[in-house]
């Protein structure tokens, strides 16, 4: 049993840990020295970890969205600085 095989049922530590083996996984199947076994284990393990990064990045989305609410104000170019400066005259 190859190595990406065996972490088929593993859930990954961290977001980084996932991205790294992720990483790993997309070198080793370019590679091109997979059998076609380890290969379709190694890209079914890679659709988890995809998975999983997808779903913790949109919960950091969220998480974010929740702490902006109601600090961050919409950016209005030409504010009240700007006109004032244009409504003097010399």
């Amino acid at each position: 049993m190859s190595d990406i095989a065996s972490k088929t049922a593993d859930p990954p530590a961290s977001f980084e840990a996932a991205l790294a083996e992720l990483e790993s996984i997309v070198s080793t199947m370019e590679g091109g020295q997979l059998p076609l076994a380890e290969s379709l284990a190694a890209y079914k393990r890679g659709a988890e970890l995809l998975q999983y990064c997808q779903s913790a990045l949109k919960d950091a989305q969220q998480q974010v969205q929740v702490l902006e609410r109601g600090v961050l104000k919409m950016f209005a170019p030409g504010g009240d600085d700007t006109e004032a400066g244009r409504n003097d005259e010399p």
